[in-house]
Order: structure tokens, then C-alpha cells, then sequence
């Protein structure tokens, strides 16, 4: 019987079992409080560089010594008492760094530790989603040539439909991921910095520490905002930065979702047709009471976490709407919650995907097979062609194509057998004259239009670059084994 108070307690399955270790750690704590500790440093050397004599550099590099070396415990201990997390972390790194101790947070109030490391959080995690949706558009663009003349059964409504190719249905799946990849390069491109404002974004306390110098106190915030890797800030806020970037980002990560479920449920369907299927291990069952079962768990698990995350969405979007005038504090708990598992969500979704869309397997002999069995009706108006230009009246035959195809659908579903259309046709006296062609007009490549050009020209115009540009993000190693 175990005694590990780890099986007493609820664990997120989301960093128990979905997420990566990269993307945990950036919403960890020691990624969190060490970054307080790096803005506070950022703020105490642009003060330092900009005259205030206050701060020193004996002081700066005390505070150095001791940024990631977090003393929690004692934070935790603060805690209790002054039941403010910041203060109580300022506390702690006081005890640390006496000499330091009373300039740290010179100036600030609690968002400019906060604010800007969600932001920070934020751009490191996306530019995570964004190397794997490389990795995954690298895959699937490979896959899209090596498939683009295989002809295949196309649906709408989930009924037969003029065939397609199975590299432009992956061109399909590609598309939907470029999308996102353009929203989350728009994303981090567009994001900036809190920056120090103060209280309620004023920046009158850093006005007060510069005697109403209002270009040193223009320039902290732009010392502040480059020391921390940022090119620009938001000129006006509040206390916080505009909750609005939380729910744009939080769309974003929704995108991904939606491109993720539609691709994972076009798998599903193709599974249960058996013309692909998801990666499936040498010992892993599918059923505890079905042994022959190949359930395609991994892609109904992404189903499962993009339903998550759609839903999720919401939760920044009624904080943007609901914050009144400068700030108000019921987006705290909401965001510590919403914002992070968001992005484990969509972590685990990408980590999937690319199991999936690097193992996949390919059964040609079936799509064909099953393309073959719905072929004859969908040659039917390339014989009615024919056979008008062969000099026969449009309106005859289209009446005696008609009563073949009804009378060979009716045979298939009462009797079970395969689809014997085109040899009623070519056995049909009417039809003799171009009885030669049928095997021609029958070709099922004949039927696909232009989807091989069209694979072709989006990898080449459309994909080709955008992996040339990010090429230093291709790495086979983000291609994770799945355990669980």
C-alpha cells in the first residue's frame, strides 16, 4: 500500500501526461519567479543607468547572484502571513540580498513583475507551438508528394464524390496548419511589453523617483523592455497590459485546436475505412474485451483536447470584456488557470499530431479498391459526353444511364455485390460505338482535374518557402513517442 502523497492529491493530466517538458517548464514556477527576478534586476540596472543614485552595482550584482537560486520555502512562509504572492517573493529575495533589499521593486506595483512575465511566457511558449506546427507541415508537405498522383475516393457529406488525389487531401490538412503558423507569427510579431507604468499606468511613482524627468522616465521603460528581449511596449495601459492580447492569443491557440480536430477526425474516418491508419505499437491494445480491436486513440485524443481548448477560449475573452476602468483583480485567478492550460492543451494536441502524421500508414490497394467500387457512377457524365460527340441525342442517354445506375445501386444493396454499371453500359447495344473507350473513359485519374498540378504548385509556391525561411526550427527529435 503506498504512502507517496502524489497519488493523494489531483495531477493535471495536461503536465502529467500531454504536455511537453519545454512548454511545463515555461509555466513553471521556477520559470515564473525567476523571471520576477530578472525584471527586477532589469528595473534596478535601467534606474542605475539612468542616475538614480539610490541603486547601485554592488547591489545589481547581488541581486544577480541570487536570480535562480529561488528560496520558495521562505516565499511560501511570507506567504501565509502577508497573503500577497509578490510581496511575499520580494520578502524572500530581501533575505537573500540584504544590501539589495531596499531597492528591489523600486518603484513598481505588483503587474510589472506579473504582466510582463506572462507576457514573456506567452512569446516563448508560442514560438514552441510554432517550431512543432513547422515540424508538422514538414511532414505532411512530404507526404502530399509522395501521394499526389494516388487517385482517391473524395466526399462531401461524407457521401462518394468526384475522386481527388491523396497528396491534395493532405495539401488540405497542410493548408489549415499554414494558417495558424501565419496567426502566430502575427501574434508575436504584434506582442509587446508592459514595460514599467506603475500603479495604474501613469508612471507617476518612477516620475517621483526622477524628479518629473519625463524623458529618464520615458527611456525606463525602454531600457526595460530591450534588456528583457522586447522591441516595443504598449504606449498606453492601465495597471496591466489590455486583457484583449490574452484573448487574441487565446484564438490563436483555438485555431490551432480547429485545425488539429478536423485533421484527427478526417484519420478517424479514414481509419474505420481502413485506407490509413494512426501508429498503432507492437504490444498496445486496442480493447480490454475486443483483442482485434486498432482503436485510433491518438487522434481521438486530439479530438479530445481541442474540444478542451475551443471551449476554453472563452475564459480571456469575458476578462477582456469585463475589467473595469484600470484593472480589476477577478481576472488573477481565471488567467493562472485558463492561459497555461491553454497552452498544455495545445501542446499536447501538436505533440500528437506529429506522432501521428510521421507514422501513419498508407494502404493504397484499399483506396483504390474503394474507389474502384463507386468509380462507374461517377464516370457516368464522361460517358454521356462520349457519347454525345459519338453524334447520340444528350437527353436519350442521360434517360438510360439513369435507369442502369438505379437498377445496378439496387443490386449492390439487396444482393451485396460489386458495382456492375459500366458493364451494363458497355453491354447496353446503344452504347457500341464507344464500347472501346469505356476502359479509357473509366481511368480513374482522368477524374482527379488538376490535383496533382495543384499539390505541386502549393508545395512548390506556398510550403517550400515557408520551410526554407524556418528551417533552423526542422528538428526530428520534437517528433515524440507516445506512452500513454
Amino acid at each position: 500500500m503506498t504512502t507517496d502523497s502524489r497519488y493523494k492529491q489531483y495531477q493535471s493530466p495536461l503536465s502529467e501526461r500531454y504536455a511537453s517538458k519545454e512548454m511545463c517548464y515555461i509555466f513553471s514556477d521556477h520559470y515564473k519567479f525567476s523571471t520576477w527576478r530578472k525584471l527586477w534586476i532589469a528595473l534596478a540596472e535601467a534606474q542605475h543607468e539612468l542616475g538614480l543614485q539610490t541603486v547601485t552595482e554592488a547591489q545589481i550584482s547581488e541581486m544577480k547572484r541570487f536570480q535562480d537560486t529561488i528560496n520558495f520555502e521562505m516565499a511560501r512562509e511570507y506567504e501565509k502571513t502577508l497573503r500577497h504572492d509578490v510581496m511575499s517573493h520580494i520578502h524572500a529575495y530581501g533575505e537573500q540580498c540584504p544590501a539589495a533589499k531596499p531597492i528591489i521593486h523600486l518603484g513598481a506595483t505588483s503587474a510589472y513583475v506579473q504582466d510582463n512575465t506572462d507576457l514573456i511566457q506567452m512569446r516563448d511558449a508560442l514560438n514552441l507551438l510554432l517550431a512543432k506546427l513547422i515540424n508538422i507541415i514538414k511532414i505532411l508537405s512530404d507526404q502530399a508528394i509522395a501521394y499526389k498522383e494516388v487517385a482517391a475516393l473524395s466526399f462531401t457529406h461524407f457521401q462518394s464524390a468526384q475522386p481527388t488525389t491523396l497528396g491534395k487531401r493532405f495539401c488540405l490538412w497542410l493548408q489549415d496548419y499554414l494558417f495558424d503558423i501565419e496567426e502566430i507569427e502575427t501574434r508575436v510579431e504584434k506582442l509587446r511589453f508592459l514595460g514599467a507604468k506603475g500603479t495604474t499606468g501613469t508612471q507617476a511613482s518612477f516620475m517621483l523617483l526622477f524628479n518629473n524627468d519625463t524623458e529618464k522616465v520615458r527611456k525606463l521603460d525602454e531600457l526595460v523592455t530591450k534588456k528583457m528581449g522586447f522591441d516595443r511596449f504598449y504606449p498606453v495601459t492601465g495597471q496591466t497590459y489590455p486583457r484583449k492580447i490574452d484573448s487574441q492569443i487565446m484564438f490563436c491557440l483555438a485555431g490551432i485546436a480547429q485545425s488539429s480536430y478536423k485533421f484527427s477526425n478526417d484519420i478517424r474516418l479514414l481509419q474505420h475505412m481502413k485506407e490509413a491508419e494512426e501508429p498503432f505499437e507492437k504490444d498496445q491494445v486496442g480493447s480490454s474485451a475486443m483483442a482485434y480491436k486498432r482503436n485510433p486513440m491518438r487522434c481521438e485524443r486530439i479530438a479530445a483536447l481541442a474540444r478542451y481548448v475551443l471551449c476554453n477560449c472563452l475564459n480571456p475573452a469575458f476578462t477582456a470584456a469585463s475589467q473595469w476602468f484600470e484593472r480589476t483583480l477577478d481576472d488573477s485567478a481565471n488567467k493562472r488557470i485558463s492561459i497555461p492550460e491553454a497552452f498544455l492543451a495545445v501542446d499536447g494536441i501538436l505533440n500528437i499530431v506529429l506522432n501521428v502524421a510521421a507514422g501513419l500508414n498508407i494502404y493504397p490497394q484499399v483506396i483504390a479498391g474503394n474507389l474502384q467500387n463507386e468509380l462507374p457512377f461517377m464516370v457516368t457524365e464522361n460517358i454521356l459526353m462520349e457519347i454525345v460527340n459519338a453524334g447520340g441525342d444528350r437527353q436519350e442517354y442521360h434517360e438510360r444511364i439513369r435507369k442502369h445506375a438505379i437498377a445496378s445501386a439496387e443490386r449492390m444493396k439487396k444482393e451485396g455485390v460489386e458495382n456492375d454499371l459500366l458493364e451494363r453500359i458497355a453491354e447496353d447495344p446503344a452504347f457500341f460505338r464507344i464500347r472501346a473507350k469505356m476502359g479509357e473513359i473509366s481511368d480513374p485519374h482522368r477524374l482527379t482535374g488538376r490535383s496533382v498540378q495543384q499539390v505541386e504548385e502549393f508545395i512548390t509556391q506556398v510550403v517550400s518557402p515557408i520551410l526554407k525561411q524556418n528551417s533552423q526550427r526542422i528538428d526530428k527529435k520534437l517528433i515524440p513517442t507516445l506512452h500513454v
